[in-house]
């Protein structure tokens, strides 16, 4: 700490700032001084504008990019519908609203070669990326890099990429950026990409990833106001990075697939996607190391709510109500005294799905049938939740006085909580641990073996009880 040391080095430059406004050239003068759209930009290049807001929306929203390419992006052939069997974000998905809690052990690496895109799968969603309102949730497993000429793009939202295991190399129009286990990083709407995986130390010299997705229809991510925090704390603007622009001028036949109405389509085209030579804007792909979240807690008694740890939030047009807040519970002092210091019990107008990075987590038990890195739960709005019986019995009983004590070495969980109220896919159901057996990998004794024991510790008091009546 402050910054995590990964095992795979990095090998980008990077521009810093979140929401900053950005320009970068991979050729001095390619970008045009005093306007954007000059009759004839330099070194022959088309000027292409890439709108991530309205045009008119206000200056504090606006999200906007001049990029400076070979050749424009309209230079596609007609889409096609690719099979509904193809992959899960190709069909729109069913989903259902249960009332139940659910967690799910990681759920099975792919058995034939998959790359990043045919390797996600929808566990659960809300909203309609065709009026811009929701989320989706996914998870990926990948085991080979996507094709070097084929690249995609999602027209349905903005992607926050959760890396679990194995680092990812993404190529994006606007420059590459290196994405590892314990970083994050977010794709913007309409933005084209290809995602390599590395051999890496994780990765034991195999090219494998594993990780989560939450695809945001509404809006873009912005950093949570600080309020009496004051100017500093939580992620600080300075440790995001953007891409510089890097660009290659082949001309071979490449993809280009998409994905709308969470449909999958493919196009082709005579030219690279990876043509951006300069660009401006506020519009563009950026990443944070989450080793560099700046944690802020209680330092006298009770456990704060878990909005404190928020890393990136998405408003609703509600204020103090998010669609999508991206939350953290990286290793942290916990000092609160005569405090139960865990997360307490509770019920949430919000839902709640959860991950785990790496190592434990100080409320939920691990190991085999426990809350596993790589797993994942769901508290759905209003369902009951908490510490587990033995997480619960540990913390009631610590000696008092109580000792500052350090939680979370080595370890990293993480939650999308959201406004809505999450439907589940019948994939994140059904799905089975391995090719042949019939256990699935969501949990299905989750609830008791967490809360079906619970012991009692009620006395009825000698004196005897109010009345309620008059």
């Amino acid at each position: 700490m402050p910054v995590t040391d990964f095992a795979l080095p990095e090998k980008y430059r990077y521009l810093n700032g979140f929401g900053s406004y950005i320009e970068t050239e991979a050729v001095e003068g390619a970008l045009p001084v005093g306007q954007n759209s000059p009759q004839k930009p330099a070194y022959g290049l088309y000027a292409e504008k890439l709108s991530g807001t309205a045009f008119t929306a206000p200056r504090s929203e606006n999200k906007q990019s001049w990029l400076y390419r070979i050749v424009p992006a309209c230079s596609v052939s007609q889409f096609s519908p690719e099979s509904e069997a193809a992959s899960s974000p190709a069909s729109s998905p069913t989903l259902r609203y249960l009332p139940d809690q659910f967690r799910w052990n990681p759920f099975a690496p792919p058995s034939k070669p998959t790359d990043f895109v045919d390797g996600m799968q929808q566990v659960a969603g809300a909203g309609d990326p065709t009026l811009k309102q929701g989320l989706g949730v996914f998870v990926y497993a990948a085991n080979k890099s996507m094709d070097a000429n084929t690249a995609f793009y999602s027209s349905d939202g903005d992607l926050l990429i959760v890396p679990q295991h194995g680092a990812l190399d993404i190529r994006t129009e606007l420059g590459w950026l290196l994405v590892r286990p314990l970083e994050i990083c977010v794709i913007p709407r309409g933005v084209r990409y290809q995602v390599h995986l590395p051999q890496s130390p994780e990765n034991h010299g195999q090219a494998e990833a594993r990780g989560y997705c939450l695809e945001l229809y509404q809006g873009h991510f912005q950093l949570p106001e600080l309020g009496p925090i004051g100017s500093n704390g939580l992620a600080n603007a300075r440790d995001f990075q953007v891409p510089v622009a890097a660009f290659d001028d082949a001309e071979a036949t490449y993809t280009i697939r998409t994905k709308m109405n969470h449909r999958l389509y493919h196009a082709t085209q005579d030219h690279t996607p990876f043509d951006v030579v300069a660009w401006h804007g506020t519009f563009y792909p950026y990443k944070y190391d989450l080793g560099r979240f700046n944690v802020i807690g209680s330092i006298s008694y009770d456990h704060p709510d878990p909005s404190i740890f928020t890393v990136l939030t998405a408003p609703s047009e509600h204020v103090g109500t998010a669609v999508a807040d991206f939350v953290i519970f990286p290793p942290r002092w916990l000092v609160g005294e005569n405090t139960f210091r865990p997360p307490w019990y509770h019920r949430n107008t919000m839902s709640e799905y959860m991950g785990l990075l790496a190592g434990a987590y100080d409320a939920k038990r691990a190991g085999a049938g426990g809350f596993v890195p790589g797993g994942a739960s769901l508290h759905n709005t209003m369902s009951g939740h908490g510490p587990d019986g033995p997480s619960y019995e540990g913390a009631r009983n610590e000696p008092q006085p109580q000792q500052p004590a350090k939680v979370g070495t080595g370890s990293c969980a993480f939650m999308f909580e959201t406004c809505l109220m999450l439907g589940v896919t019948p994939w994140a159901l059904e799905a089975k641990l391995g090719e042949t057996g019939s256990a699935t990998v969501l949990q299905q004794d989750y609830v008791t073996h967490s809360w079906g024991k619970l012991p009692r510790y009620w006395k009825r008091p000698e004196g005897g009880i109010k009345s309620h009546l008059l």
